[in-house]
């Protein structure tokens, strides 16, 4: 079992930044890909960004140019840098890891709110 805990979420103006951070328990195998995902108000959860080990980052066209996904492998640890912030980026923010036999784990989820 793998336990994720996010921090960073928080309030910020339009063309701010911030940083989100998801530290994963559990062994090496269960984070062969980590990345974030968000949901805002009455839409379904879409992908930001996955970074699977020794692969290149994938982002979702909205984000591109603005958000950098990194991971510190030694801590099991994965970063979302957020800058320029719109407020269509308001959403709450989750954590997941994938092993790579495909099980996937998903954490609390932290709020990002940008106003205009």
């Amino acid at each position: 079992q793998v336990h994720l805990v996010e921090s960073g979420g928080g309030l910020v103006q339009a063309g701010g930044s911030l940083r989100l951070s998801c530290a994963a328990s559990g062994s090496s195998s269960s984070t062969y890909t980590m990345g974030w995902y968000r949901q805002a108000p009455g839409k379904q959860r879409e992908l930001v960004a996955t970074l699977t080990r020794g692969a290149m980052p994938n982002y979702a066209d909205s984000v591109k140019g603005r958000f950098t996904i990194s991971r510190d492998n030694a801590k099991n640890t994965v970063y979302l840098q957020m800058n320029s912030l719109k407020p269509e980026d308001t959403a709450v923010y989750y954590c997941n890891s994938r092993s790579y036999q495909g099980s996937a784990y998903w954490g609390q989820g932290t709020q990002v709110t940008v106003s205009s």
